[in-house]
């Protein structure tokens, strides 16, 4: 199969607002012991990530979707929760040209997909989009976090045929998580979702953890019913309703329809 063929083309006209929101390139963290971490996201104008549970549903246009699989070649992992995995078989890779298996030697600018599988229900087989790409050299096999001190013999050994890996945890916490990635030498990571994963990693105990976030805005609304990402409500100590987050240092780009926003979280 011709790989570039369904490469994407991102100039460098458009890289440059977004560098200074981008993982250093000497893999410097803000943290010692942690990824530089990304959130990012599309976005309906009502706050929605699809139309209902497991619905696949198209935001981005070609602009913005180039810019996201930039990105990605910019981190060393894209993290996803394994609703996400089992509704659209992902490829989770970077399809921009010149990256490794789009006209790129080897898998450089591949970044290692992440799914956050706690009780291992993913059935991934050989093929699985992810591991389709594996085949053709244009992606890497995935890391699977799981609580699960065992995880099936025969998903362990497919994973690493494959090249990729259980991680174990004795619970979903983001710290844990995040140190053991850089523990496994991922310097940088970004996390596309679904809601539940971005919910969470929104919780006030988590939002720290955020380096940064970019989330693209497509001029349309999902309408009521919509998976929607929303950050639990906060109370002053009065018990009077406050805004749960507020993003600073903020930057705005059109693409296309689509705007992008950028910023940092206030904590």
């Amino acid at each position: 199969m011709d790989s570039t063929r369904d490469a994407l083309e991102f100039p460098d006209s458009d890289r440059g607002f977004l560098e200074p929101q981008l993982p250093p390139h000497d893999g410097s963290t803000p943290r010692p012991d942690m990824p530089f971490t990304t959130l990012t996201f599309a976005t309906s104008l009502d706050s929605s990530l699809a139309l209902s549970p497991g619905a696949r549903t198209v935001l981005s246009g070609p602009q913005s979707k180039a810019m996201t699989h930039y990105l990605r070649s910019r981190h060393d992992g894209i993290l996803i929760g394994v609703g996400t995995a089992v509704a659209d078989d992902p490829g989770l890779n970077c399809r921009i040209a010149g990256v490794g298996g789009y006209g790129g030697e080897g898998l450089e600018g591949q970044p290692r997909p992440i799914v956050i599988d706690p009780s291992a229900r993913w059935d991934f087989s050989d093929d699985s989009k992810l591991f389709q790409l594996c085949t053709q050299g244009r992606g890497r096999a995935p890391w699977i976090v799981t609580t699960l001190q065992e995880p099936p013999a025969e998903k362990k050994a497919l994973l690493e045929k494959y090249g990729g890996m259980f991680i174990t945890l004795d619970k979903i916490d983001w710290s844990d998580l995040l140190v053991t990635l850089q523990s496994n030498g991922l310097r940088s990571v970004m996390i596309e979702g679904g809601a539940q994963v971005i919910n969470s990693l929104l919780e006030p105990s988590n939002m720290s953890l955020i380096d940064r976030v970019i989330i693209t805005i497509a001029p349309t609304w999902l309408g009521q019913g919509g998976v929607v990402v929303s950050p639990a409500r906060r109370f002053d100590i009065e018990g009077k309703a406050i805004s749960a987050a507020r993003l600073t240092d903020v930057k705005w780009y059109p693409f296309g329809e689509d705007v992008v926003l950028c910023g940092q979280m206030r904590v």
